[in-house]
């Protein structure tokens, strides 16, 4: 009887042990499939960089310091998409968000003063 009880037992132990393993390998490729989505987002965003200096330029040709910077933390983010860890990737991310920012200003004020003349 009570060798029924420890193969009861050491049943159970095995079948939680590989129960949590499938869960931990589940988790692993959950967080792989999470930042290969990040990566095809940051991707497609640097890939939309130059179509949206482009059509700025047509609208801000004396503002040419500002798209420089945006290729440069373009350049930047780029290069730190694979090799970099997750904070540098981000940092580089939160530098060509700032620089983008200032383009979409000079195309909101090249836009305002077109419309206003």
């Amino acid at each position: 009887m009570e060798i029924i009880v420890v193969l009861v037992i050491i049943g159970a132990l095995a079948l939680f042990f590989i129960a949590t393993y499938n869960r931990l390998v589940t988790l692993r490729q959950r967080v792989k499939e999470a930042w290969a989505d990040i990566d095809v987002q940051l991707k497609r965003r640097h890939d939309l960089i130059p179509n949206l200096v482009e059509t700025v330029k047509g609208y801000a040709t004396h503002e040419s310091t500002v798209f420089q910077k945006v290729t440069e933390a373009r350049a930047a983010a780029v290069a730190a998409g694979a090799s970099a860890t997750p904070e540098q990737r981000a940092q580089a991310e939160n530098v060509l968000t700032t620089a983008l920012r200032s383009v979409l200003r000079s195309h909101s004020r090249a836009t305002h003063l077109a419309g206003s003349q």
